[in-house]
């Protein structure tokens, strides 16, 4: 359940600047996103660590160390040894932004189901 939780939380994010293209609640779901937006890599790390920590849930703790290394691009450069290269991951990764926010928000939905 907190693994959905923080694939929709991630997705949010990940989309903030596409948002506002949903008809009813495209607006106030944009507020929400940027308000955790100021929480972006506090969010990645979380979402980092909970993908491994509870149990091994597949696609979504997959998607959810993706979503986590986007949103924590720059806090990552303060890992030893492998710092550099995580943050040229994420920034690779964040070239994707959109369409693995989507795929977070409907892995997201559908593991709250």
């Amino acid at each position: 359940m907190i693994v959905g939780l923080m694939l929709i939380i991630g997705g949010l994010v990940l989309l903030t600047g596409s948002l506002y293209l949903i008809p009813a609640l495209g607006k106030q779901l944009e507020k929400l996103a940027k308000w955790l937006g100021s929480f972006q890599g506090i969010i990645g790390v979380i979402s980092i660590v909970l993908a491994f920590v509870p149990h091994w849930e597949g696609w979504y703790s997959v998607t959810l160390i993706i979503v986590g290394l986007i949103l924590a691009v720059g806090v990552m450069s303060a890992v030893p040894a492998v710092g550099k290269y995580l943050v040229k991951l994420g920034k690779w990764l964040g070239g994707f932004q959109t369409i693995i926010g989507i795929i977070a928000l409907i892995l997201g939905i559908l593991n709250l189901i």
